[in-house]
């Protein structure tokens, strides 16, 4: 039995290799303990030695939103608050499509430990990170979050 069409991609029984991955992710924000000036959360995962925003995939029946605040915790150690919806990213993935859909969210309380998928994170003001992040695409982000979302004073 073929599975029901859905938002995901499905185009039928030929194509169901091609389905989209579904991820989420979060632009993690804070403001300095130092300085108080905007710090943008990244994550290095040695899997893949880059450097990217907290994300990952969407469990079955998961909400985009709920995920991405899942992967923030999973991934640095921190709850969040999710703001403005940022762009979603799409790219291929191990020659599937995958879409990822982003927030802007504001840390709140946390502590990170190393794991085997992230094990750093930096905390940067945005035009460091913008260097710092592996995918050019990523950078991208940085610019969304400064222009939809403008952290409180």
């Amino acid at each position: 039995m073929d599975p029901t069409p859905s938002d995901h991609g499905y185009r039928g029984p030929r194509t169901a290799c091609r389905l989209t991955v579904q991820a989420a992710g979060c632009v993690l924000w804070r403001r300095s303990p130092v300085t108080g000036t905007l710090e943008v959360c990244l994550v290095h995962r040695p899997k893949y030695d880059d450097w990217s925003w907290p994300k990952g995939k969407l469990k079955r029946g998961e909400d985009a939103l709920a995920g991405a605040l899942r992967e923030v915790a999973e991934e640095t150690g921190h709850s969040a608050v999710a703001a403005a919806e940022l762009p979603s990213a799409h790219y291929l993935a191990n020659g599937r499509p995958k879409r990822v859909r982003y927030w802007a969210a504001e840390a709140l309380s946390g502590t990170f430990t190393p794991n085997d998928e992230v094990d750093r994170v930096l905390w940067l003001p945005p035009h460091m990170a913008r260097r710092r992040l592996t995918e050019p695409r990523d950078a991208d982000l940085v610019d969304a979050l400064l222009a939809t979302f403008r952290p409180p004073a």
